[in-house]
């Protein structure tokens, strides 16, 4: 997957050619409501090529396509999350949402999120796999939209800005765009799967 990432961000000269800001938006808004892309590496890799191109308006733009993509994506599964959670028969998203939630975790979630509220909803999104328990920890503590809404703002502003700096770094550190690229999406999927690796370990002492 993240080499498919790296063929689309690589090639062309600027920001707006390599994966074009409607794609990147695109791109987003559908890993959200099915976690599928690898979102955080998109935005890395997008970064990667804004600061090649030293085009501060560039790096502006994929952070304000990234977290609004973000947040609608986020606020359309939860709007209908609750209409899951409204009707009889439920909703095969939030089937979704529930089979994407192990029940460990969610447990988890539901007992931070009443110790801390939107704190929590807000470190979710920067913890890999942490978003899905805690938006069903929100649905089933029956939260307002609003309510909701108001916490997943900031939760998804640090999440499109700690993957932008992930590719920054990435970019600085090669003098080629596709090294940086190539250096993001690796750090980006470390990332991913330490929280995992660690847990099979933990299982394992």
């Amino acid at each position: 997957m993240w080499l498919a990432v790296t063929a689309i961000v690589v090639p062309t000269e600027s920001t707006q050619q390599a994966i074009g800001y409607p794609s990147l938006f695109l791109l987003v808004l559908f890993g959200a409501l099915v976690p599928v892309i690898p979102t955080g590496a998109l935005v890395s890799s997008a970064a990667v090529v804004a600061f090649h191109q030293e085009a501060p308006f560039s790096m502006a733009l994929v952070f304000v396509t990234a977290s609004l993509a973000a947040f609608l994506g986020d606020a359309a599964l939860y709007w209908l999350g609750r209409r899951g959670m409204k009707s009889k028969n439920g909703s095969r998203w939030l089937e979704a949402i529930r089979a994407r939630a192990p029940e460990d975790r969610l447990e988890q979630a539901q007992a931070k999120l009443g110790d801390h509220g939107i704190a929590v909803l807000v470190l979710s999104r920067l913890v890999p796999a942490g978003r899905i328990p805690v938006m069903l920890a929100c649905l089933l503590a029956k939260w307002p939209f609003r309510r909701f809404a108001r916490g997943n703002l900031p939760a998804c502003l640090a999440w499109a800005l700690t993957y932008q700096l992930i590719g920054i770094l990435g970019g600085s550190l090669f003098p080629e765009p596709w090294e940086g690229v190539v250096a993001a999406v690796a750090l980006t999927v470390l990332l991913g799967a330490a929280p995992s690796v660690w847990r099979r370990v933990r299982s394992t002492a």
